[in-house]
């Protein structure tokens, strides 16, 4: 399981469904980008929401393709160290989970901030495809050095993520 929380507080406040969010997704001190969800569920500790593609055109990551149209419902973990998208067509076929490796989601007024550590795992519809994605990038960041605890965090993060989608798969996660 992923490190919780030091912070007892970070499970509050909570988000009512419907109310519209803006997701900002930040990488290396940047704003990677920002966009606007809707709530869906919040329980104080995992935040759902859900938004339509989010970036402009497709993005064909050649294991699977993000095109307009398609659904994001994504969950975000204010005591754990991932996320986890499950992407839709716009018709409702499942094509799969995208898995963020990420610090603990904080809510600030109607902002959700999600911080991104480069680590990503895809896993395919029937959970026969499980890729542990963007290794290279998350060594090249200097997290490891910078700040050892986060980077073990987020290595633990990703085998605890690996491991369930190998297993039992994501839905008893999200459930």
């Amino acid at each position: 399981m992923s490190a919780p929380s030091s912070d007892p507080g970070s499970l509050l406040p909570a988000a009512p469904a419907g109310r519209t969010l803006t997701v900002a997704l930040v990488k290396a001190g940047r704003t990677k980008i920002r966009y606007p969800a809707e709530t869906v569920r919040d329980d104080g500790s995992r935040i759902t929401v859900r938004a339509p593609w989010a970036a402009p055109g497709v993005r064909d990551f050649g294991f699977v393709r993000f095109e307009p149209g398609d659904v994001f419902t994504e969950h975000y973990w204010r005591d754990r160290w991932f996320a986890v998208k499950e992407v839709r067509t716009g018709g409702g076929a499942l094509k799969g989970w995208y898995c963020d490796i990420t610090r603990p989601a904080v809510l600030e007024g109607s902002e959700l901030l999600v911080e991104d550590l480069d680590l990503d795992l895809w896993v395919s519809a029937d959970g026969s495809s499980v890729l542990r994605l963007d290794e290279d990038e998350f060594a090249e960041s200097g997290l490891a050095d910078r700040d050892p605890e986060a980077a073990g965090a987020a290595v633990r993060a990703l085998d605890e993520l690996e491991r369930l989608a190998r297993t039992e798969g994501l839905a008893g996660l999200l459930g």
